[in-house]
């Protein structure tokens, strides 16, 4: 059987006892999983809401067009 890869958050704090440097990361049946070393405190991944879709441009903060017609004349 392999052995389940875990690895630390730096720098991130427990929700529940306020620790930090003690958050580990892991996946158990396909769901990623964050665990406090010190309190035990777990969470896992929240589950995707609605359809799942997403519209195309979310990511884009602006579109250049070099033939704009807000171009200044010579």
């Amino acid at each position: 059987m392999a052995r389940q890869r875990k690895r630390f958050i730096a720098g991130a704090v427990c929700p529940k006892c306020e620790a930090t440097d003690t958050l580990m990361l892991f996946f158990e049946n396909n769901i990623e999983q964050v665990e406090c070393v010190q309190c035990k405190h777990r969470m896992s991944e929240p589950k995707a809401q609605g359809s799942g879709s997403k519209r195309q441009f979310d990511n884009v903060i602006g579109i250049f067009d070099p033939q704009s017609e807000n171009k200044k004349p010579h």
